[in-house]
């Protein structure tokens, strides 16, 4: 591709794809050329380099979370569908999780779902600090939910890099670790059970209900704040 035709949106659309293909590591601006049908000082005229390209793909994959219309739907329906929609963004780009470790994401797409983030739990009658801490939480809750998958896409990967076998490698540590787990009653019994998969397996719908969960305590709080005292609580 010519340079002059080429454009900041088609490199980020490619960059996207070659990310989601081959993670961190696997981005480069030969590879990126490549991909674009182009040489790599083609893209420099564009992005002034990696890091500043890992700045621009990360903003505008916040465009892909959804941000409930506060006006149709109540703050909790919100939070969960802002939640939901958040863990499929980063289950989809696995790279941007490990990418928050190394850089510092900023830009209009990311603070476009900060700002509707915070008016979901300011609507829920939260203020100041306290709705801060409350869009923290949950946004804590559904990166840690992510890390699982984001580390077994880099493992896997790496591995396969190196000419392992990804997936026999996988399933001989989880029998290894399911060997250890069988020496402990509570571990035992849950391996033991029809349903069972391995020693790593978290049970269906586990996100789901810690999310549930933890709307529940931020509406236990709001209701606590709401509760009356001293006399009128007589």
């Amino acid at each position: 591709m010519p340079r002059d035709t080429l454009t900041k949106e088609q490199i980020i659309q490619t960059a996207i794809e070659l990310l989601d293909d081959e993670g961190l590591d696997g981005l480069n601006m030969r590879s990126l050329g490549k991909r674009l049908g182009t040489v790599a000082t083609a893209v420099y005229w564009h992005v002034k380099n990696k890091d500043n390209l890992i700045l621009l793909v990360g903003d505008r994959l916040w465009d892909e979370v959804e941000l409930p219309d506060l006006d149709t739907v109540d703050w909790r329906t919100a939070a969960t569908a802002m939640a939901a929609s958040l863990h499929a963004m980063f289950s989809r780009h696995p790279w941007l999780v490990q990418a928050f470790g190394s850089h510092l994401f900023y830009g209009p797409g990311k603070a476009r779902h900060d700002d509707h983030n915070l008016a979901v739990y300011e609507t829920a009658g939260f203020a100041g600090t306290q709705a801060d801490r409350a869009a923290a939480t949950v946004f804590t809750f559904v990166l840690g939910n992510v890390l699982g998958v984001s580390a077994t896409v880099s493992l896997t990967r790496r591995l396969s890099r190196d000419g392992a076998d990804a997936e026999a490698l996988f399933q001989d540590t989880m029998a290894k670790a399911s060997e250890v787990a069988m020496q402990f009653p509570r571990l035992r019994a849950r391996l033991e059970t029809p349903t069972a998969v391995d020693y790593a397996a978290a049970p269906e719908q586990t996100f789901e209900f810690g999310l549930q969960t933890l709307l529940d305590g931020l509406e236990a709080e709001l209701a606590g704040r709401r509760a009356p005292t001293g006399p009128e609580a007589r």
